[in-house]
């Protein structure tokens, strides 16, 4: 069966799926838990399987950690899982209640997107969490995992599939799609899917979106920066820019680039270099912060790049206007934080900087949809339509309006017979 007829299979059975109720929709979540524990041994083993294959083609660091699944991914996802049953179902809620006249009552209401494919990079894990997010908020999902994790996702989608089908959900509710090849057919389904979700590289990212008339939601990249102004707690500061960069390199959350400004350059960049080499991050700075400290030079490039690895770039600023210019420039619109203690001057740059995460005094590696208490999530949204930042269960939800009359006709009101009267009520949840 082609991409096209599963799309088309899916598309038909989306209403099923939108009809299942919250009870439905978390026993299956409970059934993947104990399907994923039951064929765990299945799962590591092809885990190996592909962390040997990727070892001997070559594959860099950052991407070898993002393939391991090894128990205590599994205990991630599944505590996950668990979590995202907890939350309060997305479905049906009332978001407007509003009276047009004396019986014609307009109410806007949740419902599901219908079908997204999610095309991800080489993560099993992200698999369980897009797979589980789709299916707790009512879509039914194409996944396309990276070719690196072909055996592991192989298995973990089976296992998924199989429990949520075994629980009541459609058929149809899931597919995967292996083929590299088989993405061109995806972008040509915009008949069936309703939206898209790559992750992976801006050109990748850039095809997707030049090559579909499907809506395309995500980022491209995920350069996010520190800004240490003038009036920082050193103390404080160094911990939270060295967890940015540190706790988990191989991510779009983690901090590429670090501007301090002149006033602070002194007291924080032997402090903090002396940190990061303890952690073995390698700085690159332009000529001012050479000289201050010792480090490789910086170059335009690399205010460009997100390296996903142990390297930082560094960069001395007259102002706090100047680092927010070298942001809004340089920056992927995904996750910026300023550590001071100037409340104006925070105020400030959480305003004029144009991303989707704009912290104050914490690690730019909180922008997940997990530690926003949204579950999980199925990519970050850089844009400004629909959902930006982690999305989650509240990203992959629409609405619809539902307007309930009594025989109403619009020519009563074109011609002056009645008039509306808007009366907002509270919403009824």
């Amino acid at each position: 069966m082609t991409i096209k007829e599963q799309a088309a299979n899916m598309k038909a059975d989306s209403p099923k799926m939108a009809a299942v109720d919250i009870n439905g929709r978390n026993r299956a979540l409970e059934n993947i838990i104990e399907a994923l524990y039951g064929h765990k041994e299945e799962i590591l083993t092809a885990n190996e399987k592909d962390l040997k294959a990727a070892k001997e083609s070559g594959l860099e660091a950052p991407v070898l950690k993002r393939l391991k699944f090894n128990e205590a991914k599994m205990e991630d996802v599944i505590k996950g899982i668990r979590d995202l049953i907890a939350l309060p179902d997305p479905l049906g809620r009332e978001q407007l209640r509003r009276e047009l006249d004396s019986d014609l009552l307009l109410i806007r209401e949740s419902c599901p997107i219908g079908v997204i494919g999610v095309i991800f990079e080489a993560r099993p894990d992200a698999l369980v969490q897009i797979a589980t997010l789709c299916l707790k908020s009512g879509n039914c999902a194409i996944l396309k995992g990276g070719s690196e994790a072909m055996n592991t996702n192989r298995v973990v989608f089976r296992t998924i599939h199989e429990a949520a089908v075994a629980s009541g959900m459609p058929e149809n509710c899931m597919v995967q799609v292996e083929a590299r090849s088989e993405i061109t057919e995806l972008l040509d389904c915009h008949e069936s899917v309703d939206l898209l979700i790559p992750r992976g590289s801006n050109a990748f990212v850039q095809y997707i979106m030049n090559n579909t008339k499907i809506p395309v939601m995500g980022h491209a990249d995920g350069i996010c920066h520190i800004y240490a102004d003038k009036n920082l707690n050193v103390e404080q500061a160094v911990p939270v820019i060295v967890d940015s960069k540190t706790q988990y390199t191989a991510v779009c959350n983690a901090t590429e680039t670090l501007l301090v400004h002149k006033d602070a350059a002194e007291k924080l960049l032997p402090v903090l270099n002396r940190a990061l080499a303890q952690k073995q991050v390698e700085v690159r700075g332009t000529e001012k912060v050479r000289g201050i400290i010792e480090c490789l030079p910086a170059t335009e490039e690399d205010f460009r790049t997100e390296y996903l690895d142990l390297i930082i770039s560094v960069k001395i600023v007259d102002s706090i206007e100047e680092a927010i210019d070298h942001i809004n420039r340089y920056g992927s619109h995904h996750t910026d934080c300023i550590l001071t203690e100037d409340d104006k001057a925070a105020e400030q740059f959480m305003r004029d900087v144009d991303s989707a995460g704009v912290y104050r005094n914490c690690s730019t590696r909180f922008a997940d949809g997990y530690r926003y208490g949204f579950g999980a999530e199925v990519g970050i949204g850089t844009g400004k339509l629909h959902a930006r930042g982690p999305v989650g269960l509240e990203g992959l939800c629409t609405y619809k309006y539902k307007l309930f009359g009594n025989g109403n006709i619009v020519a009563d009101y074109a011609e002056g017979r009645r008039q509306f009267h808007f009366k907002d009520y509270p919403v009824q949840n």
